[in-house]
């Protein structure tokens, strides 16, 4: 043992600090506001938990349920739906750590390798960031990364229980989203790390064999994605996919768009949240080693590489977290830098190394404390904190109408049986799902969408107002362009969003239905 530790500290030292960075995920976990996205899931593992029939509900919308079905029974440990939900994705990511380091010593033969990829995934802000939020990506990478371990041993090995356990881990990143589809197309990548042999029949008989050690990972992971075939509405999944990419007969019509915008994005979300350090350590993992690693290498290049310049060619919308599982095959090429046995480079690559690390905490410092200050990509920022799908304010609202287990609530106090009726905008989303999913224990208080056409007060809310029951509306002020007074409301409060480039602000704004004569008209 002490010969173990004498020559080993250095890397169990490594490894400690690897695992201190990465668990400081959990830290200020919900302090970034509900995303849209993140609400809807959330929701849905709540009704799943609630009513066991209702276990393939995601279907519904053409998503897989398997973050769901994991965060169901994560609700049990955590009573903050948001914080449980968030927490999946922390493990998960913590999966995806945990693979990014076998990977890399698998591949290069190497531990400094291995802890380097450790670091660089831990601290890097492209993944600090979508680690910490409830969306099914954190999910998928980890899948991703394990059926590349696994297929790797299959192939390299000619193993069947490997073929068997890579479509598992195939299996579960299709129970998890489609985009799994990628790697089941790119498993005969691997097929350069067999031992072929000159010969027209020797190159015949290692296809075969190729060929009969990736079918059981094709089979079984699709095999496991077939056991959604038992819900209702499995055939909206195929549905909705067309929603989301343009069909193959735009590569003639129109090659370069959205071709060459995405790819320019991509390159920003990499450029800002890789952080730059890690292009420049992912450009010399190539200069350096070439020569000797050049299966790796084009292995690795194919899994990070053809997935973005597919989605950026097909795809109506991208956005970073699209690209998040290949981001961890961008990791291992930089960190390969470190086989270089040279004491120039060691020290040219220390001071890079350094440098990635230093603006990643920087950056991640942000992320814990002040969300807003984040250096994050402008499409980034809108989304999580500007636009309506931040969900700043949800919170909030929802505690000022949770009960005190006296039948008193903060903002009103109701009588047994009467009810709070809250109405938001939209039908789906981060309203009114963000409400519903904090507001989950609560029979008194009864959460609808009213839609986004606000010329005069929603009849659901005119009827409950008459009925008698205490009525409030919760919107946007972006898409709220009356005067409250006009339709008989009140603001009793408003939570503001992160400010815009052109200095304008959006808010949540919460009123109560006050006039009975108004509302009416």
């Amino acid at each position: 043992m002490r010969k173990f530790l004498k020559t080993n500290w250095l890397y169990l030292a490594g490894g400690v600090l690897v695992l201190i960075l990465y668990f400081l995920r959990l830290y200020h976990l919900t302090i970034l506001p509900v995303f849209a996205d993140e609400a809807i899931y959330i929701r849905w593992a709540q009704i799943m938990k609630a009513e066991e029939t209702l276990r393939f509900l995601p279907l519904s919308d053409g998503k897989q349920p398997l973050f769901m079905w994991v965060t169901i029974p994560v609700m049990k440990m955590f009573s903050d739906p948001l914080y449980a939900g968030r927490f999946v994705s922390v493990m998960s990511g913590f999966g995806t750590l945990v693979g990014v380091t076998f990977l890399s010593w698998l591949l290069f033969k190497s531990k400094k390798v291995a802890l380097a990829a450790a670091f660089i995934y831990a601290v890097s802000p492209f993944t600090f960031f979508f680690d910490r939020l409830a969306l099914v990506d954190s999910m998928l990478s980890m899948f991703g990364v394990w059926t590349f371990i696994f297929a790797y041993l299959a192939i390299t090995r000619e193993r069947w229980d490997f073929a068997m356990l890579a479509g598992f881990a195939l299996g579960g990143a299709w129970l998890t989203k489609s985009s799994a589809l990628f790697f089941a197309l790119m498993i005969p990548v691997l097929w350069i790390f067999s031992s072929w042999k000159k010969g027209t029949k020797n190159i015949f008989s290692r296809t075969i064999k190729l060929i009969g050690l990736t079918l059981p990972i094709i089979i079984i992971g699709y095999g496991m994605y077939n056991i959604l075939r038992l819900g209702p509405n499995f055939s909206q999944i195929a549905k909705r996919n067309l929603d989301y990419v343009w069909p193959l007969s735009r590569l003639l019509t129109s090659p370069l768009d959205p071709l060459k915008p995405f790819l320019d994005r991509s390159r920003e979300w990499l450029w800002m949240m890789g952080p730059f350090g890690l292009f420049v350590t992912w450009v010399l993992g190539y200069f350096l080693n070439y020569k000797k690693y050049w299966k790796e290498l084009a292995a690795l290049s194919v899994w990070f590489l053809a997935p973005i310049i597919i989605q950026s060619e097909f795809a109506k919308v991208l956005t970073a977290r699209y690209i998040l599982f290949s981001i961890p095959y961008m990791i291992i090429i930089a960190a390969s830098v470190f086989i270089k046995e040279n004491k120039t480079w060691t020290k040219i690559l220390a001071v890079v190394i350094a440098f990635l690390i230093a603006q990643s905490l920087i950056f991640n410092q942000s992320l814990l404390n002040d969300p807003q200050k984040a250096n994050l990509p402008r499409s980034e920022r809108s989304g999580y904190l500007e636009e309506w799908t931040a969900g700043y304010g949800i919170r909030e609202i929802a505690e000022s109408f949770k009960s005190d287990g006296k039948g008193g609530y903060p903002i009103a106090n109701v009588k047994a049986g009467e009810k709070i009726v809250i109405g938001t905008e939209g039908f789906f989303g981060t309203l009114p799902d963000g409400l519903q999913m904090y507001l989950n224990n609560q029979p008194q208080v009864l959460v609808i969408g009213v839609g986004l056409d606000f010329d005069k007060l929603p009849q659901p809310l005119v009827d409950s107002k008459e009925s008698g029951n205490k009525t409030y509306l919760v919107v946007n002020r972006s898409r709220f362009h009356k005067a409250p007074e006009d339709l008989g409301l009140t603001i009793i409060s408003e939570y503001p969003k992160a400010v815009t480039p052109d200095g304008s602000r959006d808010a949540l704004l919460l009123m109560e239905v006050t006039n009975d004569k108004e509302t009416s008209k």
